[in-house]
């Protein structure tokens, strides 16, 4: 993968398909501590210690699509290459966490790369589920979610296209207000 959103996207998607409801997605970028982090957290079903280990191994997954999971142990490498690393932290009937820090300046680092698009996608394909994106930045902080937009849209769904456009542009907005990189 390319970019670091579409890390993001994959498994915020392995989160829905583990059950879970709620799906928070944290951004830090920090110049001054030369850090950029990303941290999924999930309330889906959890792993137990074997899954976890076997999560790490890019020739099992669960899906039935294909017979590689190259998913977290490509986002491993490439977080240890800018000298960061991969946190999986997992237990049954609890959830998951995934966190991947990186040197936020270091050449090798991903770009974070079309966020919105992935934040969309997310909402829209997963209509039962909510999401909290929380991006912070030394200029600020950006949160995106979900359940308030709903209670505020009442019956009008967060797939309906002017909605989605709406989404769109208040992503890239807010970002841009905190200097978040692309």
């Amino acid at each position: 993968m390319l970019e670091l959103a579409l890390h993001i996207l994959d498994i915020a998607e392995n989160s829905i398909r583990a059950g879970a409801s709620l799906v928070r997605i944290l951004v830090r970028e920090s110049r001054s501590k030369d850090l950029f982090l990303m941290r999924i957290t999930d309330n889906g079903r959890g792993m137990t210690r074997e899954e976890r280990e076997r999560a790490l191994d890019p020739f099992y997954t669960t899906k039935k699509v294909r017979r590689v999971g190259l998913g977290l142990p490509m986002l491993a490498e490439a977080a240890e290459r800018t000298g960061g690393r991969l946190r999986l932290r997992s237990r049954p009937q609890t959830g998951t966490i995934v966190e991947a820090s990186f040197g936020l300046s270091h050449i090798d680092r991903q770009p974070l790369g079309d966020i919105a698009s992935t934040l969309i996608a997310l909402i829209v394909g997963n209509p039962g589920s909510d999401f909290i994106y929380r991006h912070e930045t030394d200029g600020g902080v950006y949160l995106l979610d979900t359940r308030n937009i709903k209670r505020a849209l009442e019956d009008v769904p967060l797939n309906h296209p002017e909605v989605t456009g709406f989404l769109r542009g208040h992503i890239a907005e807010g970002l841009g207000d905190i200097g978040a990189s692309a």
